[in-house]
């Protein structure tokens, strides 16, 4: 708790500056070297909260408690990683077992369905108190999140706190804050989700949050060796399959896929799988702690990841995997979209490019 106190005094202050304190998402000592592998850059991971159709048959496409449409993915053996990042290394064989996945990011409509079923209130939503934050005025401790806000001429790309902004207000019912809202986005992945919040619908819904290892399996969809989750060309065909940025980031996204923030689910072809969206879109959170030096220490059977959270740029606290990139990403910069790749976020962290999918073990 003493952590988290400190992490919110913190992020509080530089709330009263103007500012927000973000921490930096790659592992590597010297961002400038690779910014490209600046998960920060594109992920909301440090943010404080308060960030080709494939047929389908009855068989394998069945429906959960949550009306989400589940995918079975048989289990079997991967090559798990990637050489690209050092907390994806080193590639190794997993076995996962038989699973069924949702097959689209959980959208506004269904966690709309969980709100007014449960009365749950998001962890952005819910007031601060003033006992965490001494010397701080109550005027200041307001319930908000993450979002992301382009500035308006082209910036050096060493600091994301010129496109990260901390909105009051700001909630998966009004993701970018006052003023918004998700009217006729029903059909578009909730955003400004917790960890917490992801779980909490998971358990309602009788699911789960995935593992990283069950993530990237069905993410790869039997595919090996190759640069993205689709193979290794960026518009195969002369067509864009996922959701990520174009053009100058962060000012403008060209929007050439069709789309300059989030998509409505299924917006483009499904895996091999039936899955939609497991690249680009929004970020999906994983159950598994994150750690740099987890691949190290993995289990081949089933992993579940490790048994605690660290991370050497911020020792002191909790975070978890996430997976998939969102549309944020792009070669030019963001790369953490690219298949075996992972992000990292701070389990009450909430940005406007963070959203879930969930799984079961038994079919729906």
């Amino acid at each position: 708790m003493q952590s988290m106190n400190n992490y919110s005094n913190r992020w509080i202050q530089a709330l009263v500056g103007g500012a927000m304190i973000l921490s930096a998402c790659n592992s590597t000592a010297d961002k400038s070297a690779n910014q490209k592998d600046s998960v920060a850059m594109c992920v909301s991971e440090g943010i404080p909260s308060r960030a080709a159709a494939v047929k389908k048959t009855q068989e394998n496409l069945l429906q959960g408690a949550d009306d989400a449409k589940m995918v079975f993915i048989k289990g079997g053996v991967f090559q798990m990683g990637s050489s690209e990042f050092a907390d994806t290394q080193p590639i190794h064989e997993v076995k996962v077992h038989d699973f069924w996945m949702d097959e689209h990011e959980v959208t506004n409509a269904q966690f709309a369905k969980f709100v007014e079923a449960t009365g749950y209130i998001t962890v952005a939503e819910r007031a601060l108190n003033p006992a965490d934050f001494p010397g701080v005025s109550r005027d200041l401790l307001v319930p908000g999140s993450a979002v992301f806000t382009p500035p308006k001429e082209q910036v050096n790309l060493n600091n994301h706190l010129q496109w990260w902004k901390y909105v009051p207000g700001a909630s998966w019912r009004q993701p970018k804050g006052p003023g918004s809202n998700i009217n006729g986005k029903e059909n578009e992945p909730v955003v400004q989700v917790s960890y917490e919040d992801a779980e909490a619908f998971a358990k309602w819904a009788g699911k789960r949050l995935p593992t990283e290892a069950e993530w990237e399996y069905a993410a790869r969809a039997g595919q090996v060796g190759k640069k993205y989750y689709w193979g290794d060309e960026l518009k195969p065909q002369g067509k864009w399959v996922a959701n990520t940025y174009q053009g100058n980031f962060p000012v403008s996204n060209a929007a050439e896929d069709g789309f300059a923030e989030l998509a409505p689910v299924k917006s483009f072809p499904a895996n091999a799988y039936g899955l939609y969206d497991m690249d680009g879109n929004v970020w999906e959170w994983c159950a598994d702690f994150y750690r740099p030096d987890a691949y190290e220490h993995a289990e081949k059977d089933n992993p579940k990841g490790p048994s605690d959270s660290y991370d050497p740029a911020e020792p002191g606290l909790v975070k978890r995997v996430q997976r998939g990139g969102s549309f944020l990403c792009n070669d030019q910069y963001c790369e953490r979209y690219k298949a075996g790749s992972r992000g990292k976020g701070e389990v009450s962290s909430a940005s406007n490019n963070l959203g879930f999918r969930c799984v079961q073990d038994k079919a729906p």
